[in-house]
């Protein structure tokens, strides 16, 4: 294939008069054999322009993602396209050099190609690549160096999250290529001109790399990892030439000097946080810790202590080597010997580094009025918090404040000699520091009890003041302080009354943004932790409610949509009249935000936070139907657009507002809405299925004449349980389709017999394919069982139908046989419940039944099965009804603190590990997950059988049998039906029972008192309903008695 020609299609790529016909040329040569390296070849060539050759590139990557690896072919499907082998051979042989020469542009490009290669070839088709980037290493020609380490970053990365097994043929490449990159790194270091700083950096990345997620001591041995550990140090303690003070502050940063110390420090701090520190590092580095600890601290701290002397003397740091400076001392805090070292300077460091960060700063200055919006949005910006000094300066000061002695005494002192001056020393931005460095430590301060009888002293002295400062970011600053301690007791009720209304009136009131928003977040805390500010707020919430959507509006700041989050449920009957502004005020702004979005994640977070708030709203009015038919029209605008345009990262959102509008009734346009979820359904197949789920249960149960009144509504259900269970995904959505065929059948029972047939081939035809859990399989044998309870005459002669067709074996006898096999798996009540009165059913048949000889001893046993589960997951629900949260107070139990000797560790390490297991075992029942979680110490692994989830996560999808008032209670249906063989077929009766032992048959005399008492119960509720039995108090009762008159 000619090379010249290729490079001429590229460039008509570019013009757009040409461009489509262009395209149609490369899309009937792209197959042919010989087109990707000639392609590549023309990427090559130094007289093709730039803009040619990345179009070529950019082609070329697109087809190595797609076609690099081969592909099986689909059923009846023609086998997709794959880049020939060899041509993949010539690419492999070519693309070292083409990424070693390529300029920047083209290079980016190459290097994702070179990923897709190795994750498919490396090292089972190329090997090459090692003895190339080893070649391009050992060659005296500085400009290979750059391309042969991105080389070797791309086969580093491509390992990044595999086990230590599954490392081997990386580590083998780095026995050989690490010494290279040692050799290289140290003969660069006196060189510190540009071009020799960028390869240093990419060299410190590839060792980043390397040690991330493992480090291989048997490649990394003592002495080289000491080698290691000298480079980087030198790297911090190079320093930066005066040149780079030219530049501006925020392109400093991103200077290849402060890159490069960026990464030395990374790798520090991942070193240390990761394999060298004794309370974190995993069994098979302890004792790497214990040597890397009493050997590196010392030397390491040394070169940090300089940085931050470097900051404190006012010389410039780039905010992410300051940033790991403070995070590797945070970590030093934890360990004895650590401690020791670094105790000398702490107090310094608080008073000359932390407070400086931590106080309002010329940069604040500039964006808080150059751009407010930015500066609410980084302020937070939790992606901000990872990489922010200021963040980082907060987590150190409560790390040392908390575990360290003398530090909280000191730092308090330093905060109130600040807020205390008159002597003009401190300014206002250093009160700034003070309140934030108060604030921060506000958790430690309320348990201790010295502190806590001061926090009402403080805010009425120190912080309400400020609210009248002529300086806004001293106004935010108090309301941030405010919401910090929002959740301490007041010691005087006037104080409150006055919190409330300064918050509210910098709301209202304040002309700056980022205090409005201070002040909302603020008050959101105070509601959340102070009842009596319910009341408080009540006579303002419809202007507080009115200016937060504003805010919303201005701000698109999720947090402010948390407040309204909040209010609304408080407020619902104040701020009835104002629902619809509301809903449609949040409506608007979230068009605004979609429209406007480039793909961040944060208009990501506000949209959902907007779609939650309008939710969160339909909850509180689902009660009152003419606003919830105010509030439609809005919200369907709202869902209506998400499902139009397909954007799918709001479905979930969409469905939940869905559900809530037709959570009580559902309106002509609602069942329109169903028809759009169909075409949903079929665009973008089942992947939405269960987040479906709900409004589709709503649609068959809220007004089932309506859901039956038109086949449409039927036929689109069946359709979508279909297209799931024929798709065999194997997940939980073949689960929720059954249980939809489930709710159909014993929601409209009577009234959809001429759909069983197709309901019942659907369900066989899937039970014959390979089904992976008892969950499917139950879930498909409880359709059949609820078609059988709700019409057993017509189950069997569908079976027998679909008999004809399979000679062989009896479809009614294997369904029954692995129904009674299988009681066992049927979880939670409804399950369990179904399956007792489907057993009922099929006793009841009389002569028509079918024949049961074969299981007729295992009937009642398994019945028993499902009594003991009944009764268990019966008191699981009473349980979870009464448990009523109860609120704890934190009390005023001072923590201790460490002595200088101790490190930080074993309270930590078993108490967490065993809260974490205990919460993790409460979680996954609650959503219906079999999951033990459980400490090493254990011997044996039966401790947890008994272990069940209360109810299993599909229960909430409810049925007429699950109603509160269901007058069919299983306990009593099995002792009439019981009752009722032993007389109309004692033959049957004594088959059944006869194989019972003794302990059986005292479970089953259990189950019938139980039965008693339920029907005892029952005649009394109804009694109660019609009228008798009711001791309730007369309505007139006197206010005053008199005795004898």
């Amino acid at each position: 294939m000619d090379t010249r020609k290729l490079t001429e299609i590229l460039r008509a790529t570019i013009d757009p008069n040409q461009r489509q016909q262009a395209e149609e040329q490369l899309s009937q040569i792209h197959k042919i054999i010989g087109f990707a390296p000639t392609l590549l070849q023309g990427v090559m060539l130094h007289e093709v322009s730039i803009p040619v050759r990345q179009a070529g590139v950019v082609y070329l990557k697109n087809m190595i993602t797609s076609g690099w690896q081969e592909k099986e072919a689909e059923d009846g499907e023609p086998i997709p396209f794959s880049i020939h082998e060899q041509d993949r051979a010539m690419i492999r042989d070519m693309i070292v050099d083409a990424i070693v020469q390529a300029p920047d542009i083209i290079r980016v490009q190459l290097c994702v190609c070179l990923k897709t290669i190795i994750k498919n070839d490396f090292p089972s088709r190329w090997t090459q690549i090692v003895d190339k980037i080893h070649i391009y290493l050992q060659n005296h020609e500085p400009n290979s160096w750059m391309g042969a380490l991105l080389c070797l970053y791309q086969l580093i990365k491509s390992y990044e999250y595999h086990t230590a097994e599954k490392r081997v043929p990386l580590i083998e490449a780095m026995n050989l290529l690490l010494p290279m990159m040692y050799n290289l790194i140290v003969n660069l270091q006196a060189d510190q001109s540009m071009e020799s700083v960028l390869i240093q950096k990419q060299i410190l990345k590839c060792f980043y790399g390397l040690i991330k997620y493992i480090l291989p001591l048997d490649l990394i041995t003592k002495e080289i990892f000491t080698k290691w550990m000298e480079v980087l140090r030198s790297v911090m303690e190079q320093p930066v030439p005066d040149s780079t003070l030219e530049v501006d502050d925020d392109e400093r940063m991103e200077l290849p000097w402060w890159k490069c110390k960026k990464w030395a420090v990374h790798t520090l701090y991942r070193l240390f946080e990761r394999y060298g520190s004794p309370v974190n590092a995993r069994d098979e580095y302890a004792q790497f810790a214990e040597w890397y600890l009493t050997t590196f601290t010392g030397g390491i701290l040394e070169v940090l202590l300089r940085v931050l002397d470097q900051y404190r003397n006012k010389v410039y740091v780039s905010p992410r080597v300051l940033q790991q400076t403070i995070s590797y001392i945070d970590q030093c805090v934890s360990h004895a010997h650590s401690w020791k070292l670094l105790k000398p300077h702490m107090f310094a460091i608080i008073q000359d580094v932390l407070f400086p960060l931590m106080s309002y700063s010329e940069a604040d200055e500039e964006l808080w009025f150059t751009d407010p919006h930015e500066y609410i949005r980084i302020k937070f910006d939790i992606f901000e918090d990872f990489v922010s000094p200021v963040t980082a300066a907060q987590t150190l000061l409560i790390s040392c404040c908390k575990k360290r002695k003398d530090m909280l005494e000191r730092t308090m002192h330093l905060c109130m000699q600040v807020l205390t001056s008159q002597s003009g020393e401190y300014g206002p931005r250093q009160r700034d520091g003070a309140l934030h460095m108060v604030g921060t430590l506000n958790d430690i301060l309320i348990k201790k009890k010295f502190y806590k009888e001061e926090i009402d002293s403080l805010l009425s002295q120190y912080v309400f003041p400020e609210f009248h400062s002529q300086l806004g970011y001293m106004r935010a600053r108090a309301c941030w302080v405010l919401h910090c301690f929002a959740s301490v007791r007041f010691k005087s009720e006037p104080l409150l009354i006055e919190a409330v209304r300064y918050t509210v009136n910098a709301l209202l009131t304040d002309a700056e943004l980022p205090v409005k928003v201070e002040a909302a977040i603020a008050l959101q805390m105070l509601l959340t932790s102070q009842e009596k500010v319910h009341k408080l707020l009540e006579p303002q919430v419809k202007a507080v409610t009115t200016e937060l959507l504003q805010v919303i509006r201005e701000t698109e700041n999720d947090n402010i949509a948390n407040v309204l989050q909040k209010i609304v449920p408080l407020y619902t009957e104040q701020l009835m009249p104002m629902a619809y502004e509301i809903t449609d005020h949040l409506a608007t702004t979230f068009s605004k935000v979609i429209e406007t979005d480039s793909g961040t994640d944060e208009k990501a977070i506000t949209a959902m936070g907007l779609l939650n708030t309008m939710q969160t709203v339909l909850n509180v009015m689902e009660d009152n139907p003419e606003i919830m038919a105010q509030l439609e029209k809005t919200v369907l605008r709202v869902v209506g657009h998400i499902l139009h345009h397909n954007i799918i990262e709001y479905y979930e959102e969409a469905m939940t507002l869905l559900c809530n509008l037709t959570a009580k009734t559902i309106s002509e346009d609602m069942w329109k809405v169903l028809e759009m979820l169909y075409q949903v359904f079929e665009k973008e197949g089942f992947d939405y299925f269960t987040d479906m789920m709900p409004v589709l249960h709503n649609y068959i149960t809220v007004d089932t004449n309506a859901f039956l009144s038109n086949e449409n509504h039927i036929l689109a259900m069946f359709n979508m349980v279909k297209a799931v269970l024929n798709s065999d995904a194997e997940d939980e959505s073949e689960v929720y389709a059954a249980k939809l065929l489930e709710v159909i059948v014993l929601q409209c029972s009577g009234k959809i017999d001429h759909c069983l047939p197709s309901f019942v081939e659907l369900v066989l035809s899937r039970l014959t394919r390979k089904v992976k859990t008892s969950e499917l399989r139950t879930m498909l044998l409880q359709v059949l069982i609820a078609i059988l309870y709700c019409n057993p005459h017509l189950l069997f002669t569908i079976l027998n139908k679909l008999q004809e067709s399979v000679p062989n074996a009896s479809i009614t006898q294997h369904f029954i046989k692995q129904w009674i096999h299988d009681t066992d798996c049927f979880m939670g009540l409804h399950d369990r419940k179904l399956c007792v009165l489907g057993i009922c059913t099929l006793l009841e048949m009389g002569p028509q039944r079918p024949n049961l000889d074969e299981i007729l001893p295992k009937i009642l046993p398994s019945c028993l099965v499902l009594f003991d589960g009944l009764k268990r997951a019966y008191e699981a629900r009473a349980e979870a009804d009464e448990d009523t949260s109860s609120e704890e107070d934190d009390g005023d139990e001072d923590e201790e603190v460490l002595s200088s000797d101790d490190d930080d560790i074993d309270q930590m390490n078993n108490e967490y590990l065993e809260n974490l297991a205990r919460q993790a075992t409460k979680n996954s029942a609650q959503q219906g997950i079999n999951l033990t979680a459980k400490i090493e110490e254990y011997e044996s692994d039966d401790d947890d059988d008994d272990f069940e989830p209360d109810e299993t996560a599909i229960e909430c999808y409810t049925t007429p049998l699950d109603e509160k008032d269901c007058i069919v209670d299983e306990y009593i249906k099995f002792k009439i039906t019981l009752s009722a063989l032993s007389t109309s077929e004692p033959a049957l009766y004594h088959a059944l029972t006869s194989v019972l032992t003794e302990e059986q048959q005292k479970q089953l005399n259990t189950v019938f008192v139980l039965a008693d008492q339920r029907k005892a119960q029952q005649d009394s509720r109804r009694i109660e309903q019609s009228g008798g039995y009711s001791f309730t108090v007369p309505a007139q009762v006197p206010t005053t008695f008199k005795f004898g008159s």
